[in-house]
């Protein structure tokens, strides 16, 4: 998974048991660049699950794998502190601050919407027209206040095949409907996305909290916005 970060003109910046964080920005990429390359070696990631698995089955000698590897992507944009941060005992070159925060509680969102690349508005912005996205939800994030709308970044800009834009197109008429308290139809936007899309989690994920919701409504002034307890 290292391999897709340099390709893609990435820094790593440490291992973190089986996760790994890494960079884009000046002076290591062009302005303008960072959010592009940063989605694009997310996805290049995602590309070699299927080849890691295989090559387990091959390396253990088994048929099948109790539990088929699979992996969560975080990606956030903004200002940072960049530079050799430590003491005289030990400095390490490296990036900290609220967006590194972010990219961290983004990856762990992805088990709540079952997805695998999550990214910041921010970053969907600055990708521009390169990458092919659907708005997931607006959050707030532990340890932050200020709710965040998120994306998954489904691939490069026209892989989508006829069946995934019908499928964005209905998850985003029932997201649109859900924040607008209209329940029915949210429910049967997800429910039609679910039928391309069977084992979508987002789709679930809206389709249970709405079942709440009809026993026990938001409260009034509810902005669509969900608040992650865990980290």
């Amino acid at each position: 998974m290292s391999e897709p970060i340099h390709a893609q003109s990435g820094i790593i910046d440490k291992y973190i048991g089986d996760g790994i964080m890494a960079y884009w920005g000046p002076p290591f990429n062009e302005e303008g660049q960072h959010a592009r390359l940063a989605s694009f070696a997310a996805l290049d990631m995602i590309d070699r699950i299927g080849a890691l698995n295989d090559d387990l089955l091959e390396q253990l000698d088994v048929r099948r794998l109790p539990v088929p590897l699979d992996m969560r992507i975080g990606i956030a944009t903004g200002k940072v502190v960049v530079g050799s941060i430590g003491s005289e005992l030990m400095m390490n070159y490296t990036v900290i601050g609220d967006t590194v925060n972010l990219a961290s509680r983004l990856e762990g969102a992805n088990k709540i919407y079952g997805c695998r690349i999550l990214a910041s508005e921010e970053t969907v912005k600055s990708a521009g027209d390169t990458i092919e996205v659907r708005e997931i939800d607006k959050i707030v994030v532990a340890g932050q206040t200020r709710a965040e709308t998120v994306f998954e970044i489904l691939g490069r800009k026209g892989t989508l095949n006829s069946a995934q834009i019908e499928f964005r197109t209905l998850f985003a008429e029932g997201l649109s409907a859900y924040r607008h308290r209209q329940w029915d139809a949210a429910l049967k936007s997800f429910k039609s996305a679910m039928a391309i899309e069977r084992n979508d989690g987002a789709s679930q994920t809206f389709f249970e909290r709405i079942q709440g919701f009809l026993t026990h409504p938001p409260a009034e002034g509810w902005d669509g916005s969900w608040k992650l307890e865990n980290k």
